[in-house]
């Protein structure tokens, strides 16, 4: 029995060997409504409430297009003052002589709809508005912001794409290797000045192929461009880097164990341990022909894709791999654990480990992908306390559990 997960023997999309095969659709992605939609459930005060007063104003973040002549932002900032809307922040962004996108964060009365910002916006002179809901962790001035994610990622080149979605919002960030894993081109090559193409942003990859920025409910705008450029410009510079922090365990038999992050330099040790396991441990792991299992690990231990917990004996021997894996919006959970270290505890302290770090980048879920006569990856997901969900499909399972960060499990985040 193999506390394993998935790895299918062909990537179906250019997001690396990790994705599951084209036959799983995109599950639960978060719906985005075109600007000057109707409010958002939940969002506004209930129609023909009486007393405003009595509920919380609400925070809005909000972007519109206003002409560059004198006095359009101050007709604007009229607009929105006469229905009481209080504006926290402001942030220009120029797009040439004709006009500038102004981003601000509203604090607005509860009892004010979407679609009156809107409205008061393009009466105060904006154009194509957009808007969605913030929250008070948002009420941070750029300069800070974009310096706490410079610190993210010179101290983690697993953190670039948290520190992008971290600098631009909502967004979905992929690493395109430059070749598959049958030696072809994954993508067209990306000029070393990147290309900005409205909701699209492709960016050389320090470590080779492109970072696809995706945001389609809003386009970027020179400035976003300009930043995120110069994040993977500031990540190339300083080149690979993986926390060197390790953690001493010892297991409930006594033996002792180490706990640490992993990245390429530990291809070899981790062939080594494929060598070790059986045919059945290495198939429920990738769910392919076993004599391809190799050829996934210098893509799964690439900090670029995710981040990866190597667990080792007192001797030094590499005897079981997590891995935490980038993919969209969502992030996969990944476990392998040599045969002869199976059902010590070490799947569980991999797997809580991992939970915590995605709560940590800021996912709301983790899933893991596995046979469902896996009966230790399922015990194993159980064992987080976590609500389980769970898809069945000719035989693979696909488990998924919500996070929070009152629910995430305790214990070092093995960085």
């Amino acid at each position: 029995m193999s506390e394993a997960s998935n790895v299918p023997t062909a990537p179906a999309t250019p997001r690396g060997p990790h994705r599951r095969t084209g036959w799983w659709p995109r599950r639960r992605r978060q719906g985005v409504r075109p600007p000057g939609a109707g409010p958002d459930t939940g969002t506004a005060a209930a129609e023909g409430d009486a007393r405003p007063s009595a509920h919380p104003p609400v925070l809005w973040r909000m972007r519109t297009t206003v002409p560059e002549r004198p006095g359009a932002l101050a007709a604007l900032c009229a607009a929105l003052a006469e229905a009481e809307v209080d504006i926290l922040a402001l942030q220009t962004h120029p797009l040439g002589e004709s006009a500038t996108v102004d981003e601000f964060m509203l604090r607005a009365p509860a009892a004010l709809e979407k679609n009156r910002l809107v409205a008061l916006a393009v009466a105060g002179g904006g154009r194509d508005t957009w808007l969605e809901r913030a929250d008070a962790h948002e009420l941070v001035d750029v300069p800070t912001r974009v310096l706490a994610v410079a610190t993210r990622t010179a101290l983690d080149t697993a953190e670039l794409p948290l520190a992008l979605r971290a600098m631009l919002g909502r967004c979905t960030i992929r690493s395109v290797p430059a070749l598959s894993l049958s030696g072809k081109p994954m993508s067209d090559p990306v000029p070393p000045e990147g290309v900005l193409a409205e909701t699209v942003l492709r960016l050389p990859d320090p470590s080779g192929g492109a970072i696809v920025v995706e945001r389609p409910q809003l386009p970027f705008t020179p400035a976003e461009f300009a930043r995120a450029r110069a994040l993977v410009e500031l990540d190339a510079q300083l080149g690979q880097r993986v926390p060197r922090r390790r953690d001493v365990l010892t297991l409930p038999e006594g033996n002792a164990i180490t706990v640490r992050r992993a990245d390429t330099g530990d291809l070899e040790a981790a062939v080594a341990m494929h060598e070790r396991c059986s045919e059945d441990t290495l198939r429920l792991r990738y769910h392919g022909p076993v004599r391809d299992a190799d050829r996934y690990l210098a893509h799964l231990l690439s900090p670029r894709f995710g981040r990866t917990l190597a667990v080792e004996t007192a001797s030094g021997r590499l005897v079981a791999l997590g891995h935490l894996l980038w993919d969209g919006d969502e992030a996969e959970v990944a476990l392998l654990v040599e045969d002869d270290w199976q059902h010590r505890g070490i799947g569980g302290e991999l797997l809580g480990r991992l939970v915590r770090m995605a709560v940590e980048a800021g996912y709301e879920s983790v899933y893991a992908v596995t046979r469902s006569a896996n009966t230790g990856m399922v015990a194993t997901m159980r064992g987080l306390g976590l609500p389980l969900d769970y898809q069945i499909e000719e035989g693979t399972m696909v488990i998924s559990a919500p996070l929070s960060p009152v629910a995430a499990p305790a214990g070092a985040e093995g960085r």
